[in-house]
């Protein structure tokens, strides 16, 4: 049996009353933000990546568990349940050593094992492992021209196939091949064709043990698509000799047979078997990291600094339907939009600078959110020439970022898009979602499927469920870490809210257009289906900045607003001081009282303590804006200007096992290799750099053919 709190603990390295109330946490209906947040006495501060990987292996052991407790009751009533069964059961621990366990009791499709018992053949098969008397003489008597028995010899091959079942079905024999497979198997793969992306595999081997997971992925992907072949190659022999030496009755009677079945039992039953398991797992273990790649590089994302008190023009270049254009007010709301034609088949150069400069000049446009998509390129030369003649003109005085466009005409066609903007053609929609991208990354991308926006790796190739669960986890974590202006939040972003659901984030704003805005976070109580436990995991995610109540534009909980208020009066302030910014001594007064002293008074918890002070420091406040801002630029560098040598300034767009990808301006990502990330080395690039980071790269390759740049981050102190 295995104990869960015991086991997860050792396995996340964490203490098991950590785990034991973590699990009293999640039972009574905690969400992992609120636990993260508000419960740290209870956990001892684990973060909500520990929370959420611990979460996940509770429901995978307790599932494990069920079906142990399931397995054993089926052997039970059979009638088969030994001692060593049962012990063997409780020792397991893995779902492939209780499906190994199961198998020989499992009910089986007819198979040669099951033909052959129906035809009376097991005390054959018996006689044969035994060992002891003539074989061929014992197995004419088993001839039977009703039966289908011809022969004794045509009686002997039935008997094996009986044999090799009983051999695929010993757990032993399975647990020890898997384990020589895992140890010494190699991957192979074979293919042909020109210009394939799979070229690199045509002719490929490598240890299974050090087979990295994109590698895997790549694999799994060119033999769905019918271009490689691909297994696993290993001694069988080895195997052969494992399986014999296992048995205890192979004698000079016996063995000649006794390696016919081996044999047949490898080649047919066994080896198929074990090789798609492996196989399985190896997948299994590639999308783990796959997952774990996207969820990080969508954090990073997520989180990326939003661009505040800035006019906006969200810029969605095309070709033959032209560009769309909207420009945004410093909230992101819409203000107005127009196309243009600066490319083929029109190539309008002239008027599309001319229109794009009234409208910059009308609204007082600061900065332009050009999208990465098609005609992006062509686009941005046009952006350039257009900054440059305003400088020369003394015009107002305008930068652009490149921004990335993946998902928006996702979100463009969406029932969330058309509610928000009814009247707007689907293209006027994605420029807008383009320029409010910059504004605020996360509640505009919160309005697409996770896994449209583009910073994964073989995403379309792995498990959807486990993807979307780990990626839902992600934004719910990201959005809470934030917090939500209740008063301006769209449904889409409250839906990721502690507590929150599709229902409840409807009822919300139904309430909030009713009363013109909530004017305070108690107000969430009336809320229809919003009860006290939703209002509980809710309310301290939940910013109300018009309430009377300044606490209600912190992150300290409502539970803790007395608590608060004691800490304010024992450091000598006022409520109303918040709101003014005087608190900025703060921390230096609590540290002078002694934090340790301020929660034996209050009665609350140091770490609950921490938080409260930096809450009560900044109301409001947005851990994004810590953040380095995006690249703003005025020109525009071509792949053709590049040389090896030069130093750039980029943006990383995307982190992948073996590298970064960085945006250095000429509309082509260059890739940071793993090997070229730092000047010692790096086992996982995100040690080294996540999405967003500002970065100074080397070029040291360029093949224009390919539109190919490699990059490096090595010696750049020097």
């Amino acid at each position: 049996m295995i104990q869960i709190e015991t086991k997860i603990a050792s396995e996340l390295g964490i203490k098991q009353d950590q785990v034991e109330a973590v699990v009293a946490l999640l039972d009574e209906g905690n969400t992992v933000p609120f636990i993260a947040r508000y419960r740290k006495e209870k956990t001892g501060s684990l973060d909500d990546e520990v929370l959420r990987k611990l979460a996940e292996r509770l429901t995978y052991l307790r599932n494990f568990n069920s079906k142990r407790d399931d397995i054993q009751r089926l052997i039970t009533e059979q009638g088969n349940m030994t001692e060593e069964i049962l012990a063997n059961l409780a020792k397991a621990e893995t779902v492939t050593e209780l499906d190994d366990i199961y198998r020989p009791f499992r009910p089986k499709k007819r198979t040669r094992a099951t033909i052959a018992i129906e035809k009376g053949l097991k005390p054959l098969a018996d006689f044969i492992m035994v060992g002891e008397g003539d074989i061929p003489v014992k197995a004419d008597s088993f001839v039977d021209a009703e039966k289908g028995i011809e022969s004794g010899e045509a009686a002997i091959n039935y008997a094996l196939d009986i044999l090799a079942e009983q051999f695929s079905d010993d757990a032993d024999n399975r647990k020890w091949i898997r384990s020589y497979c895992e140890k010494l198997g190699v991957i192979v793969s074979t293919g042909k064709g020109e210009n394939s992306p799979y070229e690199m595999y045509f002719d490929f081997k490598e240890p299974i043990k050090s087979l990295p997971g994109h590698r895997i992925l790549a694999l799994n992907r060119g033999e769905k698509e019918g271009v490689l072949k691909v297994n696993i190659e290993l001694d069988q022999e080895i195997i052969e000799d494992h399986m014999i030496d296992h048995l205890t009755n192979v004698t000079t009677i016996n063995r000649s047979y006794i390696v016919r079945a081996v044999k047949d039992s490898l080649k047919r039953l066994i080896w198929p078997s074990i090789e798609r398991e492996i196989r399985n797992q190896l997948t299994e273990k590639a999308e783990e990291g796959a997952i774990d790649v996207f969820s990080k590089n969508l954090s990073a994302l997520l989180l990326q600094a939003p661009v505040k008190g800035k006019r906006i023009m969200g810029y969605d270049p095309g070709f033959r339907t032209g560009c769309k254009i909207a420009v945004l007010d410093e909230n992101g709301k819409y203000l107005e939009s127009t196309a243009v034609y600066p490319t083929v088949p029109r190539k309008d150069i002239a008027g599309t600078i001319r229109t794009l400069k009234s409208l910059i000049e009308k609204h007082k446009v600061d900065i332009i959110s050009l999208g990465n998509g098609t005609a992006s390129r062509e686009s941005e030369e046009v952006i350039a020439q257009l900054i440059a003649e305003l400088k020369e003109e003394g015009g107002r005085q305008v930068s652009y970022v490149v921004t990335s466009e993946a998902g928006a005409s996702v979100y463009s066609a969406s029932k969330l898009a058309t509610q928000e903007y009814p009247d707007l053609d689907v293209t006027v929609r994605g420029a807008i979602s383009i320029g409010r991208r910059l504004q605020d990354p996360l509640a505009e991308l919160v309005k697409i499927d996770p896994k449209s926006i583009g910073v994964g790796q073989y995403q379309h190739d792995i498990n959807q469920k486990k993807l979307d669960e780990s990626l839902t986890g992600v934004v719910e974590d990201c959005v809470n870490s934030v917090g939500v202006d209740l008063n301006t939040a769209t449904p889409a972003l409250l839906t990721y809210v502690s507590g929150i659901n599709k229902t409840i984030s409807e009822n919300i704003i139904s309430y909030r257009d009713e009363v013109d805005g909530f004017k305070s976070r108690k107000e969430l109580k009336k809320v229809k289906r919003l009860g006290p436990k939703a209002y509980e995991q809710c309310a301290g995610f939940l910013r109300v900045s018009e309430s009377d109540e300044i606490l209600d534009n912190t992150g300290v909980h409502p539970e803790s607003y007395k608590v608060a208020k004691q800490v304010l009066d024992l450091l000598g302030y006022s409520k109303s001081e918040i709101k003014s910014g005087a608190l900025k001594d703060l921390q230096s007064r609590a540290d002078n009282y002694s934090l340790r002293k301020l929660s034996e008074e209050t009665e609350a918890g140091e770490p609950t303590l921490r938080d409260m002070i930096k809450e009560l420091m900044k109301p409001g406040r947005d851990p994004r804006e810590e953040l380095p801002q995006p690249v703003f630029k005025t020109g525009v560098l071509d792949l053709k200007d590049l040389e090896e040598g030069m130093i750039l300034q980029g943006t990383v767009r995307n982190v992948s096992d073996f590298g970064a990808f960085v945006d250095i301006g000429v509309h082509q990502d260059g890739l940071v290799h793993i090997s070229q990330l730092a000047d010692r080395f790096v086992k996982n690039p995100m040690d080294v750099v996540k999405v967003g980071d500002i970065v100074e790269v080397r070029v040291i390759g360029i093949d224009l053919g390919r539109k190919r740049i490699s990059l490096s981050m090595k010696n750049m102190g020097k």
